[in-house]
């Protein structure tokens, strides 16, 4: 009994353990069109400040800081961030990526 609740625990860390590991960071923008989303992207690419845009034309709450997201991990996003989230490159501007909520850029600031 005591060596089953043993690998239980152990099994139990290591997930956790692995879940943590695979934290990222990043942000968007998000918009009703790909249309929109596109034409922000060159914006982005232009020159233009991601947070500043987000200001501007985001429709998400995060808008107001920026687009920032914080910190999550996989399955707390919907699935097509989580795709994007943990295979693009750090700080470049990905999509449009569509999702049930409209259309998004997205910029992952961070991972670890």
């Amino acid at each position: 009994m005591a060596g089953s609740i043993r690998q239980l625990f152990l099994n139990a860390q290591r997930y956790l353990r692995k879940r943590n590991m695979a934290q990222a960071t990043a942000r968007h923008i998000l918009v009703d069109t790909e249309a929109k989303c596109e034409e922000l992207k060159k914006d982005i690419e232009g020159g233009h400040d991601f947070a500043e845009v987000a200001k501007k034309h985001s429709s998400c709450p995060s808008g107001r800081n920026g687009g920032d997201l914080g910190s999550f991990g996989p399955g707390q996003m919907v699935p097509e961030f989580d795709t994007v989230v943990f295979s693009a490159d750090l700080n470049t501007v990905q999509g449009p990526v569509k999702t049930q909520f409209g259309y998004h850029l997205l910029e992952v600031t961070g991972r670890g």
